[in-house]
């Protein structure tokens, strides 16, 4: 396939990774999507799905919360395959390069966040103040496509066609024993990409399942989808079957009270109160 033509192509995986300004959170950013789709561009989709698998590990914990944003891992994860793939590397290579190149695309986005971002957001302003939602809901469009989509799609087309030369040169003089290193390192990724996850999820309340799940895998060498299956079936003996059932789950402390004065707010009845 043509250089430029494939450079298009991945341009687009990109754009349709970032789509999700406009689809929800569809799950097309990861690199499990991502990577396969440019394994099956670049005519090797066996490899393209090991190394999303591997890529979606090392960033399992990358999620935007509140103002910190994480890498760009679309960019990372099409522009890393991509270079991996073409150059005949193992998937150690395409984690290697995914990492530095979503940092420094991130500096983009952000570059692009405050230069042509806030021009769409006070054009919203501005229709909202007359009660135009067809305005607002058009800047809301046009302003991630012009600050995320199309220049995320532009940085992706263009460093495959001017990188890839320079990728395949420099990583054909690099020794095998670094090699060798960077893919105990892969191995070493995923485990930190799970302990970011964790740091942002684990508590007293729940950290007993972490523990349990790990006893399971080590102890009992159960693979991880069994660990997943018996998951699902103590979370479905916790939660109760009647929440996916529709039913109501009733506190048994609360309807044992029903009819009785609440006492936990000092007896007032706020629904009579008027403030």
């Amino acid at each position: 396939m043509n250089a430029y033509l494939t450079a298009i192509i991945l341009a687009l995986i990109a754009m349709l990774g970032n789509g999700e300004y406009f689809l929800g959170s569809s799950m097309l950013s990861r690199p499990l999507v991502t990577c396969t789709l440019t394994g099956l561009v670049l005519g090797n989709l066996h490899q393209g799905i090991i190394m999303g698998a591997t890529l979606e590990l090392a960033f399992v914990g990358s999620f935007s919360i509140g103002a910190a944003i994480p890498p760009e891992i679309i960019s990372g994860s099409v522009l890393g395959t991509a270079f991996a793939i073409e150059a005949g590397k193992s998937t150690a290579v395409a984690l290697t390069l995914g990492i530095p190149i979503a940092s420094l695309v991130l500096v983009i986005k952000n570059l692009c966040f405050i230069f042509i971002l806030p021009y769409f957001v006070h054009r919203a302003d501005k229709y909202a103040e007359q009660s135009d939602g067809s305005g607002v809901s058009r800047m809301n469009v046009l302003g991630g496509f012009f600050s995320v989509n199309l220049p995320i799609g532009l940085v992706v087309g263009i460093s495959y066609v001017l990188g890839s030369p320079v990728i395949k040169g420099i990583l054909a003089v690099i020794p095998q024993f670094i090699i060798n290193g960077l893919g105990i390192a892969t191995g070493l990724l995923p485990a930190y990409g799970f302990a970011l996850l964790m740091k942002m999820m684990i508590n007293k309340k729940n950290a007993t399942f972490f523990i349990i799940g790990f006893a399971l895998a080590v102890y009992l060498k159960i693979s991880v989808t069994g660990v997943a299956i018996f998951g699902a079936c103590l979370a479905l003996i916790l939660t109760g079957y009647s929440a996916f059932k529709g039913e109501p789950m009733v506190n048994a402390a609360t309807s044992s009270n029903s009819g009785k004065e609440n006492t936990d707010d000092g007896g007032i009845d706020y629904e009579d109160e008027e403030f």
